[in-house]
């Protein structure tokens, strides 16, 4: 566990204690599981791990943690890839996961309130029977809270936006314990500064998000899919560029290239063909859909697709989608033993092809085997590294090739990550693609957190 802390361990448990009883814990397994999340950074346990049940509880942790100058780190369910929760400097774990509750539907304005340990599946099985849903899938069954906190994205972005698009308003507490609110459950405001937003994404550097309202959308009336191999991944960008410029609705749009079409082929017992694929969904009414899918089929065999597959039954979308949903499996049975090293980058849509390019002939030139997978439609794709753990030259070859993949992704207008965050793994990149931005963000933090003990280490170093 942590050591030669500025601050009393000892008697920061006593005070917490004193308010939370059994809901604080100092079981290092409890501890353990706290300090990581799935991305490749070494455990890095709190001192303390507190259960919170409502915004009040949090607000007198961080008050208590404040008068210590103790680090504060929230947890929701621990799926954020970049190291977002190790706690580096110790300090005290703030557990959401007990406010899981679904404060309010209002159907006839299309949104919900949640606390911030409600994840993503379980508020879609609520909503059920409204004819509503919310449609944000990062692929984890992550919180909503950690969704906001880590401004996370997925599949269905194209359509629907990321989370900073579907956060109506948000509860935080902020570092000296203080309890605000900011949005507006309006659907356009031009009053003062864009807080909301501000936070959304913060990674709880800023504050710990503990309500949510959040933007619903009726439930489409068909669901449909469909699959198509390409020759090459030059042509699949070519022909989903040209998709999006016919305005054609699609809701997602997925890219395997062949490596990650053969792992999980083997994996799964399934017979793609081994080449750049591109799975797709359609939402709407079953004469668009339709219509969507002969349009986009049309297209595809412009550019040179070798033969677009619809699949309309929930049956037959779950085969074809299972190629997408397995690949991260598969990858790990191809490398039993070793750990991932996950990351992505997001850059225009028009450098995506030649940006994949560069970064499979990086990874050749360097023995690196790792397949690509990416939302095709905004420009945004992931590749996982993996090194045997203790392996450090393995280690020290891979987070080359990550760092120039986002350096590539930065010099053609791009970003270092495009729905992974900052955490650990990504501060120097941040450096570099915001570096006349950086004061101002510093300042920011500064300004909201100045004694620097909310998830000290993590986007902004001061």
């Amino acid at each position: 566990m942590p050591t030669d802390h500025p601050f009393d361990v000892d008697a920061l448990a006593a005070d917490l204690r004193e308010f939370l009883g059994e809901r604080l814990s100092t079981s290092a397994a409890i501890c353990e599981q706290h300090g990581q999340d799935e991305s490749f950074h070494p455990c890095a346990p709190p001192d303390l791990v507190a259960f919170a049940q409502s915004t009040e509880d949090v607000a007198q942790i961080v008050k208590l943690c404040a008068r210590y100058k103790a680090p504060v780190i929230a947890f929701g369910a621990g799926t954020a890839l970049e190291g977002h929760v190790n706690a580096i400097h110790g300090g005290v774990c703030i557990d959401l996961s007990p406010m899981d509750a679904v404060l309010e539907v209002r159907a006839e304005d299309m949104d919900v309130t949640v606390q911030a340990g409600v994840r993503r599946r379980q508020l879609e099985e609520h909503l059920r029977d409204t004819g509503l849903h919310f449609p944000v899938d990062p692929g984890a069954d992550a919180t909503l809270g950690g969704m906001a906190a880590t401004g996370a994205s997925g599949t269905t972005t194209l359509r629907y936006g990321a989370m900073q698009e579907n956060v109506l308003t948000a509860k935080v507490v902020l570092a000296d314990g203080s309890i605000v609110q900011v949005g507006s459950r309006a659907r356009k405001s031009s009053a003062g500064y864009n807080l909301l937003h501000l936070l959304i994404g913060s990674e709880g550097t800023l504050g710990i998000i503990t309500e949510l309202t959040l933007r619903l959308y009726g439930r489409p009336e068909v669901e449909a899919s469909g699959v198509c191999a390409f020759d090459t991944v030059q042509n699949m960008v070519d022909a989903v560029t040209f998709a999006i410029q016919s305005e054609i609705p699609l809701a997602r749009m997925e890219l395997m290239d062949e490596l990650a079409i053969y792992a999980v082929n083997m994996y799964a017992g399934l017979e793609n063909e081994v080449a750049p694929t591109l799975f797709l969904e359609f939402h709407g009414t079953p004469a668009s859909v339709a219509d969507d899918q002969k349009r986009f089929a049309e297209i595809s065999q412009e550019f040179g697709g070798k033969g677009f597959r619809a699949a309309s039954s929930p049956e037959e979308r779950k085969k074809l989608w299972r190629a997408r949903h397995e690949a991260l499996y598969a990858a790990k049975s191809f490398n039993p033993g070793k750990k991932g090293l996950i990351t992505d980058v997001c850059v225009p849509i028009s450098k995506l092809a030649q940006s994949i390019a560069d970064t499979r002939k990086d990874f050749d030139e360097h023995g690196i085997l790792a397949a690509v997978i990416g939302h095709v439609g905004d420009g945004n794709y992931h590749t996982t590294l993996w090194v045997e753990p203790g392996d450090e030259a393995a280690l020290k070859t891979a987070e080359g090739a990550v760092t120039r993949m986002v350096e590539r992704a930065i010099a053609v207008g791009g970003t270092c990550t495009g729905e992974h965050g900052i955490g650990l793994g990504k501060r120097l990149f941040l450096q570099k693609e915001h570096h006349s931005a950086m004061p101002m963000m510093r300042a920011i933090k500064k300004a909201l957190d100045p004694d620097n003990i909310m998830n000290p280490g993590k986007v902004i170093s001061l």
